[in-house]
This record gives structure tokens, sequence and C-alpha cells, in this order.
């Protein structure tokens, strides 16, 4: 008889498993029978032991009611089991002990069941699953994994086994000194552990094979390290942590970690210093996270801190926090330290990576290209591209979502201040500061002419207005940034001209950034310089930002009454013409038509603009001005002038331009057939309003427009095409800051459907709007939600 069974016969203890299930026993009955242990016959069924003794195995064959081939096929599995022996017997926890667990993890639950998920695979994968846990230095990788292992264990009868790797240290651990920790653990005498790399790995695997083993290779340094620690065994689960990548690995699963959540940093908060003093402090809490960039390191030493000293108030531990300049050192409690971790992922850089690395932090927004790294690092795309590659790998960078674009975590972005300034001449970083502002500032203007109404071809940097857009969408953060620090640094002149050179991209990107304060910022950049000119042009953009985008209409028309007093003075025809303008739209806000009607009209005939980008705009706010003051017809006539001489002028201007014009003009023209309450004729306008917007792939435009829409076909009596364009609109309304929106265009859909006669649906959706004017708790909503309690 074979000695060795075949590849596809169970082991004893699979076979006594399935033979009691099939005898409907459970480990209780059969123990009872048997007169075998419940806890042997559970060692057996788990593999924990390979066979009973003789004389139990009879019993067992007995007590399962086991005749002829049946019986001696059970019991020779049972002989064969015994004459392979017992499995080697771990040493004591000293040698390759596990890390000790974290007893108030946080923030890891899906981490955690994708590596319970990994253990149940070990079991069944040919060569056993090796997972890899990357992140950033002190986002928890060595905690996770640990906790990991301690929840598992049961699932590794053999044992779990550990090696701090070192991978940090200037000589981190070599595969032979970590293959002898790790054959010793499972049993192998010093004397006869072999001494090239080679045969320890081949003894290693040879001694896992056919064992239910977990291995955890803590801070691995890379892939040279761990290719000979890897078991390849069938049952054995590898958990490497490691703050590189290892996408050199042949096979594996990659788990990777970021920092916690806002709500679970604020929870391990809690979980250190108690519960009592965070529900105290509850804003405090949030801001200490947020400090702490959400990284676990650095809020369990913020939290030790304060564990360790009960009289601090969080606020007090906060106020320390909020100086960037001493953060990170304030980051510190006993040998745990934020700046050590990232000192040693630091360390092993390569010497131009490293400069990168610091040369980086003078972006002065919170993510970047490599067009941008270039001028950072002074640097050709092509080498920084290698460079950052590394900083990815070692996960000093992160990756963005949007592809090419990176950034720092906050914590490690101080870090590279701190390296920055140490190492290097501060008037060499002068000048790369000032080049980097300079591009940025330089770049912005030159996309931003593209966006003037009568642009037609792009440049050699922006062949198109579209390549303009994205870089000015892509780049906002670090534009923005540039205009501040320039303005600190007194550079007036690349302040006022960003400012006055983004007039055309507010207006198709009004609520994205904060115009106020670009055009605030450029305003007092011109009166520094003692250009009046411009003093005027941007009191103009100030005023617009404030009445239209803040609902400030006083401090707008504050703005536009200087604007216009000083173009006058200084006989600057343009900015007085636009100062009409804009009054006449601010006024009728106020609720002041006469006096806007005046403004409008003197604006609306003025010639010295040209038409895309002045005549019409200002012969469109006369036409809302007649509407607001009661003479629609006057208004409808005052819009279909304007899209004649659109059709007639179409030449001048690129096709964005004038495709909003017609948009805008279409809605102007709605809103004075509500007026004249021609709802049919109002839904139609907007209609051609919303395939306008449609065209131009601007769907939340679309969607208002859709709500308009969907309000004058109600009022038509036209039920189905209101409902049919209302919940098209609900499509777009889906992100936080289109709650009013959704609320409106739910409350609209509610009266639509009740009209109908589908009160069922219109109490959904009337219920779903309270739901959310609760939320926005602006005026109007509390008006909306008390509208819809009567109904």
């Amino acid at each position: 008889m074979n000695e060795t069974p075949p590849a596809d016969e169970p082991g004893f203890g699979e076979l006594l498993l399935r033979l009691r299930r099939a005898s409907g026993l459970t480990q209780a009955d059969l123990a009872e029978a048997s007169g075998v242990s419940v806890r042997a016959l559970s060692d057996l069924e788990r593999g924990r032991a390979r066979a009973a003794q003789r004389r139990s195995t009879e019993a067992l064959a007995d007590a399962l009611g086991l005749t002829g081939p049946e019986r001696s096929r059970f019991l020779e599995l049972a002989r064969q089991g015994r004459q392979r022996g017992a499995r080697p017997v771990p040493l004591p926890p000293a040698v390759a002990p596990l890390p000790s667990a974290v007893p108030d993890l946080v923030g890891r639950t899906a981490e955690l069941e994708r590596l319970r998920a990994a253990a149940l695979d070990a079991a069944r994968t040919p060569g056993g699953v090796v997972v890899s846990v990357v992140g950033h230095p002190g986002v928890g990788k060595t905690a996770l994994a640990a906790t990991a292992a301690y929840a598992l264990r049961e699932e590794f009868p053999d044992g779990c086994f550990s090696v701090d790797l070192r991978g940090m240290d200037d000589q981190p651990v070599a595969p032979r000194a970590a293959l002898d920790l790790l054959l010793r653990a499972l049993g192998v005498p010093a004397e006869q552990i072999p001494v090239t790399v080679e045969e320890q790995t081949a003894l290693f695997r040879s001694l896992l094979s056919g064992r239910r083993t977990m291995i955890l290779l803590d801070n691995a340094a890379d892939e040279t390290q761990l290719r000979p620690l890897l078991a390849r065994t069938t049952g054995c689960l590898t958990v490497i942590t490691c703050r590189r990548a290892l996408v050199g690995l042949e096979s594996g699963r990659w788990i990777w970690l970021t920092a916690l959540s806002q709500d679970d940093a604020a929870s391990l908060v809690g979980t250190i210093i108690g519960h009592e003093r965070t529900r105290a402090e509850p804003e405090a809490v949030a801001e200490l996270a947020e400090l702490c960039g959400n990284l676990p390191l650095a809020v369990r030493i913020a939290g030790n801190r304060l564990a360790s000293r009960p009289h601090w108030t969080i606020e007090h531990l906060v106020t320390l926090l909020r100086d960037e300049r001493t953060r990170l050192a304030a980051l510190s409690a006993g040998d745990l330290r934020v700046r050590s971790a990232f000192a040693m992922s630091h360390r092993r850089l390569t010497g131009e990576a490293r400069l990168v690395f610091q040369r980086l932090a003078l972006i002065p927004g919170p993510a970047f290209g490599v067009e941008l790294a270039a001028i950072a690092t002074g640097l050709p795309e092509p080498r920084v591209r290698l460079y950052i590659d590394e900083l990815v790998d070692a996960n000093l960078l992160q990756a963005g979502a949007q592809d090419g674009r990176y950034s720092y975590h906050d914590l490690i972005r101080l870090f590279a201040r701190e390296r920055l300034e140490a190492e290097e001449d501060p008037d060499d970083l002068a000048k790369v500061r000032t080049a980097v502002v300079s591009y940025l500032l330089d770049t912005a203007m030159v996309a931003a002419s593209l966006l003037h109404p009568e642009a037609t071809k792009g440049n050699p940097r922006f062949p198109a207005r579209e390549d303009a857009v994205r870089w000015l969408d892509g780049e906002a953060a670090n534009w923005l940034a540039a205009q501040r620090l320039a303005a600190r640094d007194g550079d007036h002149r690349r302040v006022v001209g960003l400012a006055e050179a983004m007039h055309w991209y507010s207006d198709v990107r009004q609520q994205h950034h904060p115009w106020d304060q670009v055009f605030e910022l450029g305003l007092t950049a011109a009166r520094a310089l003692g250009d009046r000119h411009a003093e005027a042009k941007l009191l103009n953009f100030v005023g617009w930002a404030r009445y239209l985008l803040m609902d400030d209409h006083e401090g707008g028309y504050a703005a536009h009454r200087e604007a216009l007093a000083l173009a006058r003075e200084i006989g600057d025809s343009v900015e007085e013409t636009w100062a009409q303008g804009y009054l006449g739209a601010v006024l009728m806000r106020l609720g002041r038509p006469e006096e806007a009607l005046e403004h409008s009209r003197v604006a609306a005939v003025a010639r010295g603009l040209g038409f895309w980008a002045g005549q019409a705009p200002l012969r469109n706010v006369l036409g809302q001005v007649l509407t607001a003051a009661g003479r629609p017809e006057e208004a409808l006539a005052v819009h279909r002038a304007v899209l004649a001489d659109g059709e007639l002028q179409r030449s001048e201007a690129n096709p964005e331009t004038y495709r909003f014009l017609r948009s805008l003009t279409f809605r102007f023209m709605g809103n004075a057939h509500v007026k004249l309450g021609e709802w049919a004729e109002a839904a139609r306008a907007y209609r051609t309003e919303r395939a306008l917007f449609d065209e131009a792939q601007a769907p939340m435009d679309a969607a208002e427009a859709g709500l308009r829409e969907g309000r004058a076909w109600r009022e038509a009596g036209e039920y189905e095409p209101a409902v049919r364009c209302l919940r098209a609109a609900l499509t777009a309304f889906t992100e936080p800051f289109s709650r009013w929106s959704r609320a409106q265009t739910l409350a609209e859909l509610a009266s639509v459907l009740e009209l109908a006669g589908d009160a069922e649906a219109s109490r959904e959706y009337r219920e779903e709007a309270a739901v959310l004017c609760g939320q926005v708790g602006t005026e109007a909503a509390e008006r909306l939600a008390a509208e819809l309690a009567r109904a």
C-alpha cells in the first residue's frame, strides 16, 4: 500500500469531518460515543493534529459505524498520518513574535475584511497569497497588519511569525538574517541552518509545505529583500508592510492605506483621551484631526499628549498646532515623532530625488503636474517625471485621481519645506519661488485671454479655447495662491494683470472661484501702482462679484458708484459705460427699477464697445430691467434685436461666446413671457436655453433651465412635458451644493403630479423636498418648507 495518498485524497481530518457530518453527529455527540474529547476532535478536523492514536481511531470508526472498505480506508489514512509524524512545534514567542496589536484601531474595517478574505483564499490558492500593505509614513500599516494577524491567528494553526525588516534603516535586515530567524522559529536548530540564501529559501519553503501559516514581513525595503522570504506554498498568507509600492513583485495583492476620514480621526482621539473630553469640545476635536492631516500616527501622538496632560483643553493643543512653522515639533510624544517617520523615508532618496521632493514644496497650491514641477526644480520634464515616480513609489508623494497630477500629504509638505529651508540657500530659493509664481500668473493671463468673446484663434501655448479652460480649471488653486503671494511680495503689476485678465473667465466659472478676493487684490494693487484706469476697471469687477455672487447688493452699488465717478474724472468712457450697465443691474436687484432703467439706457446706446464684448451684454441688461419695470413687451423687442444682431456679427465671435449669449438671451426672453403670463411661450424659450446649454456640455446650467421650463409648462397646464424636464433636471442636482435647486425641482414635481392626479408620487417628492429645505436652512428654504407643509 502506498505510504503517501494521492494528491486528491483527503487527509484524515478532512475525512473525519465528512463522515461526522454525513452521520448527522455534532462533535459533542461523536465525543460521547467514541470517548475522544471534543478538543481532540476539533484539532483533528482542523488539521492541528495529523491523526489519532490507533485505539482512538478504532473507537471513532466504531462510533461512526464504519465497516468494510470504508473502515479500512479510514484506519489507513490515520496510520499514514501517524507515520509522517507530528508537525514541528514552533519555538517560544521570543523568536519572530508578532508586533503588538492595536486595541483601538479605527477606520480600517474594509482593510481588515480584505485581509480576512486573503487568509481564507490562502488555504486553496496554489502558492499561497501575498498581500502588500502600502502607504505614507505614519498611516498605520504595521498597526493594521498586526491587528489582522491577531484576529486571524485561529486560521493558521501552524503559527504566525513576524520579522521587522527595518527597511528604512541605513542597513536593512539582509534576507539571510531574516531567513535565519524564520527557520529557527520553525524549529530548525541553529547548527542545521544552511549557509546560502538559496538553500535557506528552499528549506523555508519545504518546511511550510502543507502547513497553514501566516508570515508578517514588516517594514520591507524593496523587492530584492523580499523575494527570498516569500513562502510560495499553498496555505500560507504572507503580509508585507512597506512604504514603497513594490510594483516589481511578480504576484500579489495590494492594500493602499490612506489617511483616516475626519470622523474616524476624531473617534481615535476619543479612544485615547476619553469620549467625555471630546464630546465637550467637538469643534476643537475636528480641527485637531484636520491639523494632523487625519494621519493615524499624528492623531495618536496628539491624543497621547492630551492624555498625559489631563488639565489641557483640546483647544489649547489646537492653538499650538495652528502654526505651520512649529506643527511638526509639536507632534511628538515620548519616542513617537511624526518628523522622524518622514525623515527615515527622506534619507533613502537619491540625491536629485531629494532635491525634487524639497523643491516641489515651492508650488503654492495643493496639487501639480509635471510641467509645473519642472519649473520648480529647474529640471527637464522627462527627468523630473522619473524622480516624481520615485517619490510616489516611496509614498512621499501621492498620485491624484486625475492622471498626471500629484500632491503631498499636508504634514509631509511641512516636512519638505523644513528640509528645503535647512538645506538650500535662501537667495536661490527666493529666485525659484519668484519663477514659479511668475510662471503661474503669466500663463494664467495667456490662457484667460482666449476667453475674450472676440478671441477666435488660439495662441502657441494654448492652441484652442478648450485647452486654456482646461489649464485654468486644473491649475486654479495654484494661480489663485500665486496671486496672493505676488500681492504679499509687492508684484503689483502681475496682481493687476491677473485680475483684469480673469474678467471673461469669471463669467463662465462664476461659482467656482473666490472672485471677490481675486478682484479685491487687483484693486489694492492698482491703487498701490497709482493706475487709475485699472482701478476703475477693477472697481467694476469688485462690484459685479459683490452683487451677483455674494448677494451684497449695497456693496455692489457702492463699488459701481465709485467706478462711475472715477471713470468720469479720468475720462475713461469704456469703464463709465460698464459702470452705468452694472448700476442698472444692481439697482434692479435693489428694487429701484426706474433708476435702473435710467442707467441701463445710457449703457445700451453707448458705442465705445464692441458688440460681443460690450453692446450685447449691456443691451440684455436693459431688457432685464425693462421686464423688472413692468415693460416686458419692450424687453422682448430688445432681446430679439440682440439675437438678430448676433446673427449678423457671428463671424466676429468664437462659437462658445455665440452659444452662451444666445442661451442667456432666450432665458431673459422667457422671463419676459412669464411677466406677460405667456407660459407656453416662456417654456419654449427656456427649452431653447436648455438645449444650448446641453450643446455646450454645461449640465448644471441646463438643469436650471429645465427647472424654469418645467415651472412654465405647469403654469401652462401641460403636465407631461413639465414632468419630463423636471425629472431630467433632478439627474443633475445630486451634489451637496445643488440641494436648494433639487429641493425646488422636487417641490415643482410634487405640484405637477398632484395636478396630474398622482397623489402618492406627489407626496414622496414633497417629503424629500421638505427634508432638503431643512438642510439648506435659508429664509427661502424655510418659506418653501412652509408651503410644502400647507400643501
